[in-house]
C-alpha cells in the first residue's frame, strides 16, 4: 500500500524533532504535527527559559561579591519585565531555527492539534493523511493536585509568563523543577518557601548532595519547610493566597506555584482507535526499540515515562530515524551512566550511582568527599561551599559516581561523564593532572577515603 508519508511524527518537541529531521535526512517521507510551538517543553517552558531565568537570578549573588574585588556598585535594581521580555524574544528567535530545521531537512510541518483515526491514519486541521509509522512524540504537561482552590495556583507553565515578580512565593514540589525555581525567586527577591510533603527534597539523588543543598539554601535564607503539604487554598480579598496546611497552620503568600509531578500529555489523541496500551501511570508502553503494542505506532520521550531528559529524547529520536530509515547505523540507547544538572542555587552535577544505590546494588563502597569554599569566594563574605564526592567500587577501583554541589556543576560533570562512561577507575583520577587553580581539580586531588 502506498502511503502519503513514511512516517508522520506527533509533536514538535526534541525527540521528534530530532528523529524526523533525520528520517528525512536518510530519505524518508516525514510530517511533524505541533498544536502549540515547535521546540516542546524544553524551548518554550523548560530548560531553556528556566536556565536564563536562573542566569538572572545569580547576579545577586554577582553584585554582593563584587565588593571583595574594589568594584563600587550602587544599589542594584531588577526589573522582571525586561528579563521576561527578554526571555520572550529570545525563545521566538529559537522557535524560528526549529521551523528552519524542519523545513530545510524537508520536513511538511502540519500545524494544528493532530488524532490518531486508526493505527496508519492521522486526522489534522479536517484533513487526513496516511503514514507507514507514527510516532508519538506528545511530551508531558504539569499537575496540579485537586485540592480545593487549586485554580489560584499555578505551574511552570505560567511561571514563565508572570506579569511581575510576586513578592512572596509558596514553591510546592521536592522535584528538580520546584528546588530550581524556588532558586529563580529567591535569588530574584522574592521571600520565598519550599513546602515538600517528604522528610527532604530531591528523592533518588545522593544523600550527601541532598543534606549538602539543603544547608546552603538555609544559608541563603530560604524558608524549608518538610513533612508539609497544602490542604486547601483560599483567594483573600486583597488578592492573596492563603494556604491551609494538613497540619492546621496556614501561609499567606502572593503566589503559590505547584511542581509536583508531569503526566503524559495524551488528550484527545485518538488512542483508543489504536491497539497502544498504556502502563499503570498512563505513559504509552513501549518495548526497547520504541515499539508500542500497535505495530506501526511508536513513542518516545516524556510520553514514555522513561528518563525524562531532553538529551534522552534526542538520543531515543535518533534511534528510531536510524532503525526504520538507516539500519546500518542503528546502535540503541544506553540509559546508564546518563549526566544529570539540576540549576538550582547553587548548581548540582551528578554521574552515574549515587552511593545507596551502590550499596543496594552490591558494590563494597569506598567514598571521597570534600566540601570547601571556593576560591572565588575567599575575598568576599559569602560563607558558601561546594561539595564534591566519588563513589568507587574498592573491589574493582572503578568509580561508580561522580556527584557536585557547587557553581558550574553541570559544566564541570559534562566532562567526568565521559570518563566514567569509559570506564575511569580511581587510579586514573588520581594519575590525572589537575588544572590549577580550579575548582574542578578537586576531583583528581581526594586521596583519603572518607568513613562511609
Amino acid at each position: 500500500m502506498a502511503y502519503d508519508f513514511d512516517l508522520y511524527v506527533i509533536g514538535a518537541g526534541s525527540g521528534g524533532v530530532r528523529a524526523a529531521r533525520f528520517a528525512a535526512g536518510f530519505g524518508a517521507k516525514v510530517a511533524v504535527a505541533e498544536s502549540r510551538y515547535l521546540g516542546g517543553t524544553c524551548v518554550n517552558v523548560g530548560c531553556v527559559p528556566k536556565k536564563l531565568l536562573v542566569y538572572g537570578a545569580h547576579f545577586a549573588d554577582d553584585f554582593e561579591q563584587a565588593s571583595g574585588f574594589g568594584w563600587s556598585l550602587d544599589e542594584a535594581q531588577f526589573d522582571w519585565a525586561t528579563l521576561i521580555a527578554n526571555k520572550d524574544r529570545e525563545i521566538n528567535r529559537l522557535n524560528g531555527i526549529y521551523r528552519n530545521l524542519l523545513v530545510n531537512s524537508g520536513v511538511t510541518l502540519h500545524e494544528g492539534h493532530a488524532k490518531i483515526v486508526d493505527p496508519n491514519t492521522v486526522e489534522i486541521n479536517g484533513e487526513r493523511h496516511s503514514a507507514k509509522h507514527i510516532l508519538i512524540a506528545t511530551g508531558g504537561w504539569p499537575q496540579i493536585p485537586d485540592i480545593a482552590g487549586h485554580e489560584h495556583a499555578i505551574s511552570s507553565n505560567q511561571a514563565f509568563f508572570l506579569k511581575e515578580l510576586p513578592k512572596r512565593v509558596l514553591v510546592v514540589g521536592g522535584g528538580y523543577i520546584a528546588v530550581e525555581f524556588a532558586g529563580i525567586f529567591h535569588g530574584l527577591g522574592a521571600e520565598t518557601t519550599l513546602l515538600y510533603r517528604g522528610e527532604l527534597f530531591l528523592r533518588g539523588f545522593d544523600g550527601s548532595v541532598r543534606k549538602h543543598l539543603q544547608q546552603e539554601l538555609t544559608r541563603r535564607g530560604m524558608d524549608l519547610q518538610f513533612n508539609a503539604d497544602i490542604a486547601r487554598i483560599d483567594k483573600q480579598a486583597d488578592g492573596s493566597l492563603k494556604a491551609t496546611l494538613k497540619d492546621g497552620r496556614a501561609l499567606e503568600v502572593d503566589c503559590i506555584f505547584y511542581a509536583t509531578g508531569r503526566r503524559p500529555m495524551l488528550d484527545n489523541l485518538g488512542l483508543e482507535n489504536t491497539g497502544v496500551k498504556l502502563d499503570k501511570k498512563g505513559f504509552v508502553e513501549v518495548d526497547e526499540l520504541y515499539q508500542t503494542a500497535e505495530p506501526s505506532i511508536l513513542a518516545l520521550g516524556d510520553v514514555i515515562g522513561r528518563v525524562q531528559l531532553t538529551p534522552v529524547a534526542l538520543a531515543e529520536g535518533m534511534a528510531v530515524a536510524r532503525r526504520l530509515f538507516k539500519p546500518e547505523q542503528y546502535r540503541p540507547v544506553d540509559y546508564k551512566m546518563i549526566p544529570t544538572a539540576v540549576f538550582s542555587l547553587p548548581n548540582i552535577g551528578t554521574v552515574g550511582l549515587t552511593e545507596e544505590e551502590a550499596r543496594e546494588a552490591g558494590h563494597e563502597v569506598q567514598l571521597f568527599e570534600s566540601s570547601f569554599r571556593p576560591m572565588k569566594l575567599t575575598l568576599t563574605e559569602c560563607q558558601e561551599r561546594t561539595l564534591m564526592k566519588l563513589v568507587v567500587d574498592a573491589k574493582t577501583d572503578k568509580v561508580l559516581g561522580c556527584h557536585m554541589v557547587g557553581p558550574e556543576a553541570g559544566e564541570i560533570v559534562q566532562g567526568l561523564a565521559i570518563a566514567l562512561k569509559a570506564g575511569a577507575t580511581k587510579r586514573h583520577f588520581d594519575e590525572t593532572i589537575g588544572v590549577h587553580p580550579t575548582a574542578a581539580e578537586e576531583f583528581v586531588t581526594m586521596r583519603t577515603p572518607v568513613a562511609g
